[in-house]
């Protein structure tokens, strides 16, 4: 394939970075360079708490057990999105209630969610599609009216923002990916952001297998024990170092792929005009930090056909998540309520290759393919 869908970007500084933390001497979790990735996030995010997990489904597993999920609890989150996003609540028990997506973009309909709270609800889970925010003031709203606890799903959602705020900052908790897809990578990895101080002790215990073993190595307490639930959700240094090598270049790296969303947009515009395609909506209080560019075919047909096209051309195109109240292992369980948004995402979304080496001559190139597949030359 002559231009990937991904290709990760190298800064020069990780094999540095991970030289010396073996140099250190520490290279389990908590090290030098978790401690330095931390302390630069909650400066730079306004972040109150934040633990680095080994990946993002590890933190939104950790917001699960700190939701205090027992089975028969329900949680409400969009159909359209990842599995690890819903199986860290169904694992500890809870029943998901999904949520369709807005007419114009993935994220959830806030209009339609307060009619599916329940007496048995418990949580809401905002996923913050191609890293740009879902209206969170209304959920806000709704759940501290009703007694309901936020755990965003900020995976695609670094450098991001709502109305001046850092996504990741605004619910209760959130969960971040530097999955090597990401716009910042650590190959495999996560964090878990506590902005609730009500959990902040907890996290820490639950991230250390359910020991008191941070307040022991701060000299808080004398000995450390097995005081509550949980896993080894800590990243080995080695993985932090690496991630810090990203962190310090994240300006660079983000201007440069708003370069290459910014001339999609445009160099597609005719398709949209002509009823072609749509192209992604940044919502007027959403920041966009260019995860992802993507465009919604007319159906499923249109879709595979431009995939299959641009392949021939030696373009690798995806589509993206199907909808998960229509999977096999969910389908049974769900309540039968259409979701026709989500759906329509499914079977019409499709992702064009985005990565901070993708060149101008490459961008163009791909979008010429597109344009020829709709009949432009």
């Amino acid at each position: 394939m002559k231009i990937p869908f991904n290709k990760p970007y190298f800064t020069g500084m990780e094999t540095e970075y991970i030289r010396q933390a073996v140099a250190s001497g520490k290279i389990s979790g908590d090290g030098l360079f978790t401690k330095k990735c931390q302390a630069l996030l909650e400066k730079n995010y306004g972040f109150a708490r934040t633990l680095l997990t080994t990946s993002c489904t590890d933190a939104l597993e950790m917001a699960a057990i700190l939701c205090d999920i027992e089975p028969g609890d329900e949680v409400i989150a969009p159909s359209y999105t990842f599995v690890s996003t819903v199986n860290a609540f169904v694992l500890r028990g809870a029943k998901i209630v999904f949520a369709d997506s807005e007419e114009r973009t993935p994220n959830l309909d806030v209009r339609r969610i307060e009619a599916l709270v329940t007496p048995k609800t418990k949580v809401i889970i905002p996923v913050h599609y191609a890293g740009m925010a879902c209206d969170m003031d209304p959920i806000l709203e709704l759940a501290q009216r009703r007694g309901l606890v936020v755990v965003e799903d900020a995976a695609q959602a670094i450098d991001s923002s709502y109305r001046g705020r850092a996504l990741g900052s605004l619910g209760h908790m959130a969960a971040f990916s530097f999955h090597e897809t990401k716009n910042v990578i650590t190959g495999e990895g996560g964090m878990l952001v506590v902005s609730d101080p009500r959990f902040e002790k907890r996290a820490e215990i639950i991230r250390e297998k359910g020991t008191n073993r941070s307040a022991f190595f701060r000299g808080e307490v004398d000995k450390y024990g097995w005081v509550d639930i949980g896993s080894s959700f800590l990243p080995s240094d080695i993985i932090a170092a690496f991630l810090y090598a990203q962190l310090e270049h994240i300006e660079e790296i983000q201007k440069r792929r708003k370069e290459i969303w910014n001339r999609y947009y445009q160099g597609l515009a005719l398709l949209e005009e002509r009823g072609d395609v749509l192209r992604p909506v940044v919502p007027s209080y959403a920041t966009n930090n260019a995860h992802m560019f993507y465009l919604v075919c007319r159906n499923l047909q249109d879709r595979s056909g431009l995939i299959a096209h641009l392949k021939e051309d030696g373009i690798l195109a995806v589509f993206h998540y199907l909808s998960l109240h229509k999977s096999p292992f969910y389908q049974d369980r769900h309540d039968g309520r259409e979701l026709p948004n989500a759906d329509r995402y499914s079977d019409c979304l499709v992702r064009l290759p985005m990565y901070y080496e993708l060149s101008d001559d490459q961008v163009a190139q791909i979008i010429g393919s597109v344009l020829r597949f709709y009949g432009v030359k």
